[in-house]
């Protein structure tokens, strides 16, 4: 099921997935992430996927720039490079991204929360392209949290309706190369936390991609190719009291002559329905101390609340 019972977990998702949960759930609570293989998103739509994300970075500025939506807090389209900084850095993030989005029908009761995408004309079958992308990474997913329900207990289905229409968001991102002797184990993206339920992410295979353990050392993250990295967001972290670990992590440069590569990536951060209240899970609370939890809110307000934090509300 798993390639090592220490470390963090290597799973295949075409076992079934009662037997893997328990793996998962363990490496999740002690690393916050786990890898994920054969997760059943198409190989060749992740190739067409990047290649796309590639032409899109590489339109001049002032074309992409159109697609920057002032006061819309990065939720759709492009944002330029320094808007973003983690939480309490001094310094914004070395990076630029463009987002997409849940499309949901005219109508529908959490179309308030939620912005239309918005797609650059100038890349042809982009929208088709990341459309399906973005159904594929909510089906895998899906699978990932039956695994995380089995593990707490749950009935296996648990998540499904509390993260049906969530407000998930898919981005594709570019780390510019950087020049100079300083290019070399560089810090393009500063630690910090995920603030959803879970993060997939696809192109961590590029070195770089580091966690920091809960002895405070920082461990790198080496997927297998094509392999999704998974980790544990605030969300749910926050509605286990911690079981499960929303963990920091980091990207840094590698050493080399990959040092001096632009680097691209696509996490999706898959999210709790806007009106799903997060309240901390019974078999969470310690029976010793049944006031130690947070306290409930809806993940829409916890989401407003932490991206004010980030520069990006």
């Amino acid at each position: 099921m798993s390639e090592s019972n220490t470390d963090i977990a290597v799973v295949s998702l075409a076992q079934p997935i009662e037997s893997i949960a328990d793996e998962l759930g363990r490496s999740f609570e002690e690393y916050g992430f786990a890898v994920i293989r054969d997760h059943g998103i198409p190989q060749e739509l992740i190739d067409r996927a990047e290649a796309l994300s590639k032409e899109f970075f590489a339109l001049p500025d002032d074309v992409k720039r159109a697609y920057h939506i002032p006061g819309g807090g990065g939720a759709r389209g492009y944002t330029p490079f320094g808007t973003e900084k983690a939480k309490d850095a001094e310094v914004h993030d070395l990076k630029e991204f463009w987002h997409v989005g849940r499309e949901l029908p005219e109508g529908h009761a959490l179309a308030e929360y939620m912005a239309d995408n918005v797609w650059p004309e100038e890349v042809g079958g982009f929208r088709d392209t990341f459309t399906e992308l973005y159904a594929a990474f909510e089906e895998a997913g899906a699978r990932v949290l039956q695994g995380i329900s089995l593990h707490l207990g749950l009935d296996r289905d648990f998540f499904a309706a509390t993260v049906e229409d969530g407000n998930s968001v898919m981005r594709l991102l570019r780390y510019p190369p950087l020049e100079g002797e300083e290019a070399e184990g560089a810090i393009r993206a500063a630690a910090h936390g995920d603030i959803n339920t879970i993060t997939l992410l696809l192109g961590a295979d590029e070195a770089g991609l580091e966690l920091l353990t809960a002895q405070g050392e920082w461990k790198a993250v080496a997927p297998p190719e094509g392999a999704l990295v998974v980790n544990i967001g605030d969300m749910l972290d926050r509605l286990t009291n911690g079981r499960l670990r929303s963990t920091t992590h980091r990207v840094v440069n590698p050493r080399g002559e990959a040092a001096y590569r632009a680097r691209y990536s696509m996490p999706f951060f898959l999210h709790f329905r806007p009106d799903y209240v997060i309240e901390t899970l019974p078999q969470c609370i310690d029976p010793a101390r049944p006031d130690d939890h947070p306290e409930a809110i809806s993940s829409h307000d916890y989401l407003m609340q932490r991206l004010r934090e980030i520069n990006l509300a």
